[in-house]
């Protein structure tokens, strides 16, 4: 199994270890707790509006799979909004915790980078073969990570139905963990405080 395999079929657990550091390393204050705070809502904004195009099937973990090549929405600016918008999620959550600032969010940012690519490789690859031309087009338009100011259109690419129902139903999980671990957070900070 590649590393890319792997790291998509284990995506939703890979997280795991940072969370132990960040909560067990923890040194919130007020202004770590706000900044970061802005983050994870941001982060999560991003997912919610990609779901809110890609729905459920971006909760597979039997291997990659996708019935439409999604253009639309943050896919116009970044072919991977959800993997973006973990980051994002994960720095905010760092930035929270305060833990061995800035030395744990730097490493996790490394590590999830790697683990991206490897796993964007492996969806690369499928897309491609299912989706050819249109796919190597959005390719040479959009970039993996890092988002343009400039939409990406193409009329020619169906495309699922906009729902924020079916984005929020989708990151029901995600944001059970986000609030779990916040929840954490300011207990641990509270209690300090006291």
């Amino acid at each position: 199994m590649s590393f890319g395999n792997f790291f998509f079929k284990y995506r939703s657990y890979t997280p795991l270890p940072f969370l132990f550091l960040m909560i067990v390393y923890s040194n919130p204050n007020i202004y770590s707790m706000l900044i970061g705070f802005v983050f994870v809502l941001l982060g999560e904004f991003i997912r919610i509006w990609a779901n809110s195009w890609a729905g459920s099937e971006t909760r597979t973990t039997g291997g990659v799979g996708g019935t439409f090549l999604i253009i639309s929405g943050p896919y116009a600016y970044v072919r991977n909004p959800l993997y973006l918008g973990n980051v994002i999620i994960y720095f905010g959550l760092g930035i929270m915790s305060n833990a061995v600032f800035p030395y744990l969010q730097i490493i996790a940012l490394i590590y999830f980078f790697f683990q991206y690519y490897e796993i964007v490789k492996v969806e690369e690859n499928f897309l491609m073969q299912k989706f050819g031309d249109d796919y190597k087009e959005y390719c040479q338009k959009v970039n993996r990570f890092i988002p343009k100011l400039k939409k990406f259109k193409n009329s020619n690419v169906e495309q699922p139905e906009f729902s924020w129902k079916k984005g929020l139903q989708s990151e029901y999980r995600s944001i059970q963990a986000s609030i779990s671990v916040i929840v954490i957070l300011v207990l641990i900070w509270f209690i300090r405080r006291v």
